[in-house]
């Protein structure tokens, strides 16, 4: 067996961030204070809880401004950029936390200190990190040996999801003709070359990416037996696709389909279900105060800007197919839709000024909250849709119906992942996100989603 070269996984790059973050924090921290007597925080026993805390909301509002996006983590720019807001907000936070945190010191330059250290603390780590972790001599170089008809779906998924992950060459399963495909940059490899390949390439991994075991061929079959006997690792494409991308690949899938969807014992769980329900009444609750606090803008701004109708009532598809009314802002011209109903759009003409704003800052979804109370949807879950697109989408999407076990969502994890679906091929997309939420859900991934859902109207990408 060829010596495989160094990788860390997703979770295992996300995880040493953090790790390393709040190890540079807090030596920082105590360098600081053996430079200054009256350092803000020192590091302590006696200090433990404000320690804890200040690294808590460091890890929150880090996850909140995408500072372990690893794509974003991998470019020295952006890393500066988020760090910097991340460290501004949990600074202000940890001020406004007297009570568990040390008071204000009299000396205001302490603050610049304190701020300062944590910044620049930080980055020095992220610059390794980038010039070190995220550099080629730590990318996990894959052989794929499958199908023409997966290699570009799946390529672009994966690229576009793990920048570490290198796809440095196909083989067809069962044929020996040779070719290349330029636009994606991976070379094709003859059958009877693997093994070398793998011990040329250094291959940390072989993905096997076929409809059926029968179209592999003999000598490469009898290949991957010898590799995994010597014990190489080799996965089928619908795993690593799924635990990179975090979306379940609805359009590989054949009529095994049950064997892909193994869904969350959560979706049945009483205990779960009566929190989330629990949860999705306070959460609405307190969400309709806030609205009505900023109510007389709204007002103002529907007056002057949409100029009509403040809110609208539309079919929407919830739980069990069951249709339900959904309440909204409106942000479109009136009589929107007197050709027809249609995707909505980027930049949509049909979407007034005032009702951009309101799409893109999610004030609009505020009514909504008026269904979560009904029982009709909840806080996370797969966006409902209108049932004319239902019709149209479930006759061409394989498994889209699926995502109507579950009530529909105020947010999801296809909101917080993914744009807004404008078309076939961007629904599809967004049903893997929902599919996963299915799969998967639980109080984490719940907990995930509302952190990344804060990402999404601080940032201001809305639809």
């Amino acid at each position: 067996m060829p010596q495989k070269a160094i990788h860390f996984q997703v979770s295992e790059r996300k995880l040493l961030l953090r790790g390393v973050d709040v190890f540079m924090v807090v030596f920082g921290l105590y360098w600081l204070g053996l430079f200054f007597d009256t350092a803000y925080l020192e590091i302590s026993w006696d200090n433990r809880v404000a320690i804890l805390i200040l690294l808590f909301y460091l890890s929150v509002f880090g996850t909140v401004f995408e500072m372990y996006d690893l794509q974003k983590s991998s470019q020295l720019d952006v890393t500066f950029k988020t760090l910097v807001f991340t460290v501004s907000t949990t600074v202000l936070f940890y001020f406004l936390t007297p009570i568990l945190t040390p008071f204000l010191p009299e000396k205001r330059l302490q603050i610049v200190y304190f701020y300062l250290t944590i910044v620049v603390a930080i980055f020095v780590w992220r610059v390794a990190y980038v010039n070190l972790m995220a550099s080629p001599r730590f990318y996990k170089k894959v052989v794929l040996v499958g199908e023409v008809a997966f290699l570009e779906a799946f390529v672009n998924a994966l690229i576009s999801s793990d920048p570490n992950y290198k796809i440095v060459g196909f083989i067809r399963c069962n044929t020996l003709e040779l070719g290349s495909d330029q636009s994606l940059g991976i070379k094709e490899y003859p059958s009877d070359a693997l093994l070398q390949v793998v011990k040329d390439e250094h291959i940390s991994e072989i993905v096997v990416a076929s409809y059926s075991s029968d179209m592999i061929s003999a000598e490469i079959y009898a290949d991957l037996m010898l590799l995994l006997e010597r014990g190489f690792t080799i996965r089928e494409y619908t795993q690593v696709y799924e635990e990179i991308t975090h979306r379940v690949p609805v359009q590989f899938v054949g009529k095994d389909f049950y064997t892909y969807f193994p869904f969350s014992r959560s979706n049945q769980n009483t205990l779960y279900l009566f929190f989330n329900r629990v949860f999705d009444v306070l959460f609405s609750l307190f969400g309709l105060l806030c609205g009505l606090v900023i109510l007389p803008f709204i007002l103002i701004g529907n007056f002057f800007g949409n100029s009509g109708p403040l809110v609208y009532r539309q079919d929407r598809v919830g739980k069990n197919g069951r249709v339900f009314k959904i309440i909204k802002l409106r942000s479109m011209i009136i009589n929107a839709e007197t050709a027809g109903a249609r995707w909505a759009q980027v930049d949509d003409v049909r979407v007034t000024p005032f009702g951009r704003f309101l799409r893109r800052s999610r004030i609009d979804e505020i009514p909504q909250f008026i269904n979560i109370i009904k029982g009709e949807m909840s806080v996370i879950g797969p966006r409902p849709e209108r049932p004319f697109f239902i019709e149209e989408l479930a006759s061409t999407v394989p498994f889209y119906q699926t995502r109507h076990i579950v009530k529909p969502g105020l947010t999801g994890w296809a909101q917080v992942k993914t744009r807004y679906g404008a078309s076939v091929e961007e629904s599809i997309v967004k049903l893997q996100y929902d599919l996963y939420y299915i799969k998967h859900r639980g109080f984490f991934l719940d907990l995930n989603i509302m952190v990344k859902t804060l990402s999404t109207v601080l940032y201001y990408r809305g639809q």
